[in-house]
């Protein structure tokens, strides 16, 4: 008995480059969520780029993201407000110079496709609801728009490079970001007195 061939047909996992939000605001959106009954695509997360294939291998494509990321520093993200386009309810965040260039250096990755949302169009943001239905569109907007999430800003101290794997998504390898330099010297050991 021969095993069968591998279908060539099978699609391709999805990665992206995510950063996780604090605690705080990951269980505030999660509480959110489960009250509203709404999901995102996985747990709450800024995506610095949007799904993406690629032929590389996995141990190829974290090399790729380590060299793209190497010397990254640690970041602070705004939350700029609720915001709202067809079947998808989402807390925008602030695109500033750092995120921008962030976004547009891990576009070098690859070879890989390119999405939609990617370049020009980038919109960083942390999901909601994806998939509303029409009817439910304004039932949502009116539960959320005037909610304050617990802060309006968060700083990124690591990356995940993540796969799309049977409707989850897994977490693949963690980049931490470095901290600003600090500008304080460290303290010298001083000699005991003799």
């Amino acid at each position: 008995m021969t095993t069968p061939p591998t279908p060539t047909g099978a699609p391709a996992p999805l990665y992206s480059i995510v950063a996780w939000p604090p605690e705080t605001l990951d269980s505030w959106l999660r509480r959110l969520q489960e009250r509203l009954n709404v999901r995102g695509f996985g747990l709450p997360h800024l995506n610095v780029r949007a799904p993406f294939q690629t032929p590389l291998s996995s141990t190829e494509l974290v090399d790729a993201c380590r060299a793209v990321l190497r010397g990254q520093t640690a970041f602070d993200v705004q939350i700029r407000g609720w915001k709202q386009v067809t079947g998808v309810i989402f807390l925008e965040c602030e695109l500033a110079p750092e995120l921008r260039a962030l976004h547009d250096r891990t576009l070098t990755i690859g070879p890989s496709s390119l999405a939609r949302y990617d370049g020009p169009e980038y919109r960083p943001h942390l999901t909601l609801a994806l998939g509303v239905l029409p009817w439910a569109e304004p039932l949502l907007w009116d539960a959320v728009r005037d909610l304050t999430p617990p802060v309006t800003s968060f700083r990124v101290e690591a990356l995940s490079l993540t796969r799309e794997h049977r409707g989850e998504v897994q977490e693949l390898h963690t980049f931490p970001l470095t901290g600003p330099a600090d500008p304080t010297p460290a303290p010298t050991a001083e000699s005991a007195p003799s």
